[in-house]
């Protein structure tokens, strides 16, 4: 950025780093955004997207990928589609309020009180990717199922759930490294309780885990796992924001 002068940064969070939500993408897209106010320019979300994907994979190298750094700049509820030449596009998934408060209704979020280094489980992924195409594929296919299962008012929400489960199982199939016997453990005990699927966000290993449960279960499923953090959330709108920018005079 060019900086010729002192610049104290103060980062607060509110979760704990190496969790699974793109905590260090989001650092990455505020601190863009923020410098670059500081030096008096606006940046568009499509830029603050590429240039936090062109810091974490180009110069510092980390096996990341490219949807966190998106989400963290536009915000809100989108079907992201990538391209071969490192393009993507951003599209909100439409759907009626009603619809989309049954869903996050739906939704039950745990932390496993078990952090790792996502570069290190994507690493594994990556190494792995040429013998499991059909396992990338099968994935791929279930975002399009999954976009149908959200917009088409006459899919039940519950299939949701029931694709969440799939995909997990595929997914941990990548690498032996996106989950452990205390995952397996807190998944299991959650389907016990009624949950109809769920996975392990991020790269895997550890962080937080999402649940699809109908409303009607989740007190049995809390239940179940007694012992984790609950973590009740929100869809953001706006993405990275400016929230105070007061230039001296």
């Amino acid at each position: 950025m060019k900086i010729e002068y002192g610049v104290e940064i103060h980062h607060d969070g509110d979760l704990p780093a190496r969790s699974g939500l793109g905590s260090s993408s989001s650092f990455t897209v505020g601190l863009i955004n923020a410098l670059n106010a500081q030096a008096g320019r606006m940046v568009s979300k499509d830029r603050l997207a590429r240039e936090a994907i062109r810091i974490e994979q180009d110069v510092i190298q980390e096996n990341v990928g490219s949807q966190d750094q998106i989400w963290a700049a536009y915000g809100g509820m989108n079907h992201i589609e990538f391209s071969r030449d490192g393009g993507f596009a951003v599209r909100p998934v439409i759907m009626p309020a009603e619809r989309r408060d049954h869903m996050l209704g739906s939704l039950m979020l745990f932390f496993t009180g078990l952090s790792r280094y996502a570069h290190k489980v994507a690493g594994d992924k990556i190494a792995n990717l040429d013998s499991h195409e059909s396992h990338v594929r099968a994935i791929m296919a279930m975002t399009d199922e999954g976009l149908d299962i959200l917009s088409n008012h006459d899919r039940a929400l519950d299939d949701l759930g029931r694709l969440l489960h799939e995909s997990w199982m595929v997914k941990r199939e990548l690498a032996s490294s996106v989950t452990t016997p205390e995952v397996d453990a807190i998944y299991q005990a959650a389907m016990e309780g009624g949950a109809l699927g769920g996975k392990l966000l991020g790269a895997g290993g550890g962080g937080f885990i999402l649940f699809y449960v109908e409303p009607g279960k989740q007190q049995a499923v809390r239940d179940k796992l007694a012992g984790l953090v609950e973590v009740h959330f929100k869809i953001d709108a706006d993405g990275s924001r400016i929230v105070v920018y007061e230039p001296e005079l």
